[in-house]
């Protein structure tokens, strides 16, 4: 401490000393809670060709933040906030979880999550795509097909034909 600071405490016991510092220098809790809810509302989408894993993740880190400074949110308007922070392709689970009047813990709801993308990675086409031949395939030329000759047919040619002497 500065001799300023420190002539000005020194009538003062420790915790009031504590206190009055935390006052004046700590971060207010109504700053912290402001920038995650900042974070949770506003600047949580999921982005495109991450996995929803790690975006979960993400969220529940940020709801405990929001927990610690007992920002007095109950689990259901966390849950919103995650689900619509999902990108399009995830709107039929929504649907369906809220269709369905699921009630999961944020943990439940991520594993469920992770389920549904393994579940809708299957599902999607795979593309394959080759270059395309500048040069024609060279062909035969016309083809003609012969009829193969069936087991009664094979019998009756074979009693029909001349025995070789």
């Amino acid at each position: 401490m500065t001799n300023d600071i420190q002539k000005q405490y020194d009538r003062h016991d420790d915790a009031s000393i504590m206190f009055r510092m935390k006052e004046v220098y700590a971060v207010p809790d109504r700053h912290i809670r402001y920038a995650a809810y900042k974070s949770i509302f506003l600047e949580t989408k999921m982005t495109e060709g991450s996995f929803v894993r790690e975006h979960g993740i993400k969220m529940l880190s940020l709801v405990e933040k929001l927990e610690d400074l007992q920002a007095g949110l109950d689990n259901d308007t966390y849950i919103d906030v995650i689900l619509q922070s999902l990108l399009p392709s995830y709107d039929p689970f929504v649907v369906n979880y809220n269709m369905n009047g699921l009630e999961k813990s944020i943990n439940e709801l991520i594993n469920m999550l992770v389920q549904y993308e393994v579940t809708i990675k299957k599902s999607e086409p795979s593309l394959l795509v080759g270059e395309a031949s500048a040069s024609k395939a060279k062909g035969k030329g016309p083809t003609h097909w012969k009829r193969k000759k069936g087991k009664a047919k094979a019998a009756a040619s074979a009693l029909s034909a001349p025995v070789p002497q």
